[in-house]
Formats: structure tokens, C-alpha cells, sequence
């Protein structure tokens, strides 16, 4: 046996006995979730309309009604958007988004069995800080429920244009929470603008800046301009004024390329909603057909999802909304991070097709539960002794080895599980190839390459279940290699510790 041969085999002896010593092969089945945090505060700007009008903002609104264990839904404000393009947003079509809180109502008692929750809290307390795994109840989502800007552009911002959604928006930046409040812009986000105009007329301009910091904006395209109007430039959108005055100070997330995946691949894959998600208790029975495209809304919040993938704030770390880069946006005029086009929306695409087919099973799955209290439910992983949902970041030496453990990863139904660990070349700052050695295993063995110093390396721990239907789960691993190598330190296969 030559020398390598020798010392792989002894690395992997290491990796192995890393598992032994970890007592895996206890029961797992009397393992609860560990607290999972504080939910991502969200603020939805719909367009929302009848579906007879345009229904994808219904769609995309009965899959978040899904996920409300997972998202702080902080308001759903109905305003203008491409649904009421060359009109004033009619006030009425808010009723759509009561419909579907109504539906919501009547499928909680089976959604609240996915987490075990017995009771709510009293509407008070649930206007506090929810943790991840807490359903709200129905009075707290309609108790969310607002109207916001009803016109399109720049040009009504201002006095004339105050609502109810704009100054709830400044309120839940007055309040006392470290976490940032994501604006999901499924129409325009005029409502957000005209909130940062309102703060502007009575603020210093410090003050100023620390609001803007409080926010991350995510667009679906721009729809503060009209639909189909070949004469109206982005400089009519106050989406324009918003990246042009801020760069610096408000996080701007201009998608398009996942709301147009999520289009066109829903509407080939029509068949599945039909059969996994329409009827599907009382949510389901509210999900209406497509007309234009399924869920174009969806990615904003897939985007936010805690599961593990990705960190929301960082952009370039790829999740399921997508991946982004700051650069000159669409109108050729400002900077954002966007996906419009390039090797930008190239990597977008590769992983959104990637992903499609394990964010339809989640969904799915939870329909499953709001239709009978019973369903799938997703791995629970384990990556080096953390099961919490934050990227784990460790530091490493080039040249070494080092072992990722996940053998404490288990499933709560009881169902077999498969692991696959994977290289995220296009979110870390080394490109090249990265050996993993037993990538299909519970415990993989990474080299990290010798010419990698100063370079982070992504790794995902991707397991799946065998239920019907299957569900992954993730953790990312990031690797921070070290720009001077400690000659004094082993590089055999030791068992860093996570950070997070």
C-alpha cells in the first residue's frame, strides 16, 4: 500500500471513529427540536387581487398561510402593483387576503400538530417576538391586515400618499428588536417608499440612515411602473429613487430570475399542484388556478425561510430565492444586488431548477398536514454537536483534513435518511474543485486544497427523508482557511468546532 492510499485510509479510520465515540446509535426518537430562535420578521406589499383577475398573489399567499410557524408576518399591505396597472388599487380586492386567512383558520388545528402546539397565546404576546415553530393565530393575521399606497411611481410620494401600511412600517422600525424587517415586495413597494419619505421630514439625517439599515427590501421585478406602458422608464418608480439615494444604507434585493423560474416551471409541473396542493383542506380549496404563472411572489419569502441554506443577508450565499450579486441593475442607472442577467442569472437558474423539486415536496407536505394533522416532517440535522439553524463557520488550515459529523442527524418520524454533501463553489471565494471524501455518508472527510489560503469554501450538508413525500433539510458548513498555516498544529482529520 503506498503512502497516500495509507494516510487516506487512516483519515477516514479517524472520521469513523469520530462517529463511535459521538454514541450515534442511541435511540433517537425521544429527541425534541431544540429552540430554533426567533422567527424573520417579514412585511408583504401584495398586489393581491380576485383570481379571476390575477391569482398568483393568492397562490403565493395560501403557501405563506403554510409557513407562518416559520415567518414573523409583521403586516400584509395591500397596495398597487402590475394587478392594478393604469387604475387605483381597489380596496375591495383586499377581501381575497381575508378569504385565505379565513381558510387558515379552519386548517390550523392540523397544521398545529405538525409542531405540537396545543393553544395560542393571547393577541398581545403574539404581537411580540415568535419564536421559529409557533403558529399565529387567525385575529393575529388579520390583526396584520392593511392598505398601502394605491398608485404607482414616485410621483405620489409624499403627504397626499400617507396610509396605514407606511406608518405601521415605521413603527416596527421604532421598536425595540435587533432584527432586520424584511420588505417583500410582491407589487410595488411605493408603500416602503413613501414610509422612508415620511421619516425624512422629521428626522436627522443619521436617523435616517439607522432606519434604512433596519430594512432589507426584496422586489419581484419593479412593479411600481405600469404593465405593458412602453413610454414609462424606471425612473418612474420610486424603486429607482429608493437604490439611487441609498446604496449604501438600504439592503436592495431586486429579483429577476427566481420569480420567472417559479413561473414557468409551476405552470409545466401544473399537474402536481392539482394533485398535491388544490383541495388540500381548506387552504387548498382557496388556491386557485394559474392564469399568467404559479407563485411568481413565492421566492421572496423562500428567500427569508429559515432552513438552514442560506443567511438571507448575504446575498450571495445561494437558498431558495435565488442568488444575487451587487451590480448595475436593469435600468442600466443604479446598483443593487440583482440577477437580471449574465453569469448572475445563470447561477440563479442552475439553482433554482436544483431546488424546485424539494420546495414543492415542503409544501406539499405541510398541505398535507393543514388538510388532515397528519404528514412529513423534515430531518432535524446535526453538524458537529449544532443543531440550530445558523451557518457554522470554522477555520481551517490548508492542505488539512477535517471531518464534518452529522450522525446525530435524525428524523422525527422514523424514516431513513440520505446524506449528500456538496461544494458551493459560486457563494465561497474559491472556485476550484474541493475532494469530499463518503459525500453520500453521516460523516464526510473534506481536504481542503493547498493553495486555498485567505479562501472561504462552502459546504452543504443536504439530508433527505424517505417519507412521502421525501423532505431535505440543509445545514451549510463554511470553511475559512487560514492565511498562515500553524506548522505546530495536526493536519489529520480534526474535528473543528462550529462557531455558531
Amino acid at each position: 500500500m503506498n503512502h497516500s492510499i495509507m494516510k487516506h485510509t487512516y483519515l477516514i479510520a479517524i472520521c469513523v471513529l469520530s462517529t463511535v465515540i459521538s454514541s450515534c446509535g442511541v435511540a433517537t426518537s425521544h429527541i425534541r427540536h431544540n429552540s430554533l430562535g426567533l422567527k424573520p420578521r417579514i412585511v408583504v406589499l401584495t398586489d393581491i387581487a380576485p383570481a379571476d383577475w390575477e391569482p398568483d398573489d393568492m397562490e403565493s399567499a395560501v403557501r405563506l398561510m403554510a409557513y407562518a410557524d416559520m415567518l414573523e408576518v409583521e403586516a400584509l399591505i395591500t397596495s398597487g402593483g402590475w394587478n392594478s396597472s393604469n387604475i387605483v388599487y381597489r380596496v375591495g380586492w383586499k377581501d381575497s387576503l381575508n378569504s385565505i386567512i379565513n381558510a387558515y383558520e379552519k386548517d390550523l388545528p392540523g397544521l398545529m400538530k405538525r409542531s405540537g402546539q396545543g393553544s395560542f397565546r393571547s393577541l398581545k404576546i403574539e404581537s411580540g417576538k415568535q419564536e421559529i415553530g409557533y403558529w399565529p393565530s387567525a385575529d393575529y393575521m388579520r390583526s396584520r391586515v392593511m392598505v398601502g399606497s394605491l398608485e404607482l411611481g414616485q410621483r405620489m410620494i409624499g403627504a397626499d400618499n400617507r396610509s396605514e401600511g407606511s406608518d405601521h412600517i415605521i413603527a416596527l422600525a421604532d421598536e425595540s428588536d435587533e432584527r432586520p424587517i424584511w420588505i417583500l415586495a410582491w407589487g410595488g413597494a411605493n408603500t416602503f417608499a413613501q414610509a422612508v419619505w415620511q421619516v425624512e421630514q422629521d428626522r436627522t439625517p443619521e436617523e435616517v440612515k439607522a432606519f434604512l439599515k433596519k430594512f432589507r427590501v426584496y422586489t419581484i421585478t419593479d412593479q411600481d411602473v405600469p404593465l405593458g406602458n412602453p413610454d414609462v422608464s424606471f425612473e418612474f418608480s420610486s424603486h429607482q429613487r429608493l437604490r439611487r439615494d441609498f446604496p449604501q444604507d438600504l439592503m436592495f434585493l431586486w429579483d429577476e430570475s427566481a420569480w420567472q423560474s417559479q413561473n414557468g416551471i409551476g405552470a409545466s409541473n401544473w399537474k402536481d399542484y392539482e394533485e398535491h396542493i388544490q383541495g388540500h383542506g381548506n387552504l387548498g380549496k382557496v388556491y386557485p388556478r394559474y392564469k399568467w404563472g404559479v407563485e411568481d411572489d413565492t421566492p421572496s419569502f423562500l428567500h427569508v425561510l429559515p432552513n438552514g441554506l442560506n443567511d438571507p443577508s448575504v446575498p450571495e450565499m445561494i437558498g431558495w430565492g435565488g442568488y444575487f450579486e451587487f451590480i448595475l441593475g436593469a435600468d442600466q442607472t443604479t446598483r443593487c444586488h440583482t440577477n437580471h442577467s449574465g453569469s448572475q442569472k445563470a447561477v440563479s437558474k442552475k439553482y433554482e431548477r436544483y431546488f424546485y423539486p424539494a420546495v414543492f415536496n415542503d409544501f406539499a407536505a405541510r398541505m398535507d398536514w393543514a388538510a388532515s394533522g397528519i404528514g412529513n416532517r423534515n430531518p432535524v440535522v446535526n453538524v458537529n454537536g449544532s443543531q440550530s439553524l445558523k451557518i457554522i463557520q470554522m477555520d481551517v488550515m490548508p492542505g488539512e483534513s477535517v471531518c464534518l459529523d452529522a450522525c446525530r442527524t435524525y428524523d422525527p418520524d422514523g424514516d431513513l435518511l440520505s446524506f449528500r454533501w456538496w461544494h458551493m463553489q459560486e457563494s465561497g471565494t474559491w472556485e476550484g474543485p474541493v475532494e469530499i471524501y463518503r459525500s453520500d455518508s453521516d460523516v464526510a472527510e473534506i481536504k481542503i486544497p493547498e493553495d486555498t489560503s485567505g479562501k472561504t469554501i462552502h459546504i452543504i450538508c443536504e439530508v433527505t427523508d424517505s417519507g412521502v413525500p421525501s423532505l431535505s433539510s440543509y445545514r451549510r458548513i463554511i470553511l475559512n482557511v487560514c492565511l498562515s498555516p500553524d506548522r505546530n498544529s495536526p493536519k489529520s482529520a480534526r474535528l473543528p468546532q462550529p462557531k455558531a
